[in-house]
């Protein structure tokens, strides 16, 4: 008799984009997203860090000051980086699953790739203008987007 106590797909995946979140060296936010196709195969994953070739010590990680003191001038977000790693050039109808609901510069990323569909865990920015802005992006183009409605199952790993 096969064991019933398995995760579901989304505990699988939406797992996968905590698991890339625990690579950010984000002092106050880690976020990790988890690309996959229609046939449940994993094509990328991300997480929000320095471009390739900035190393973490010589950039900030503020989140307030003067726009070249902070982060937000240079790291690149969990969903691009996931975009920008695939391997596969063709990304329309796909899933992201992303730890946190994303911003409008990378819902513009998720929308000019034909990302079909997004699973996000938290939305802690919902009413900021750049939520507003993606969901009005997303709703235009057609790109369906739902809370994780996961349970409370903990997994742990030993590593």
């Amino acid at each position: 008799m096969k064991r019933n106590d398995y995760i579901t797909w989304d505990e699988y995946f939406m797992g996968v984009a905590q698991l890339a979140a625990k690579r950010s060296k984000d002092p106050s936010t880690q976020v990790g997203a988890c690309i996959i196709d229609s046939n449940k195969h994993i094509l990328s994953v991300g997480y929000n860090g320095m471009p390739t070739g900035c190393s973490d010590d010589d950039f900030p990680w503020d989140r307030e000051g003067e726009t070249l003191d902070t982060k937000y001038a240079f790291v690149c977000h969990a969903e691009l980086n996931a975009i920008l790693n695939s391997k596969a050039s063709d990304l329309r109808g796909t899933t992201v699953y992303v730890t946190l609901f994303p911003c409008n510069e990378c819902t513009k990323a998720i929308i000019q790739k034909g990302i079909g569909k997004i699973i996000y865990l938290d939305d802690k920015y919902h009413d900021t203008e750049t939520a507003v802005a993606a969901r009005k992006m997303l709703d235009s183009a057609g790109v369906k987007y739902e809370r994780y409605n996961g349970g409370d199952k903990e997994i742990t790993l030993k590593v």
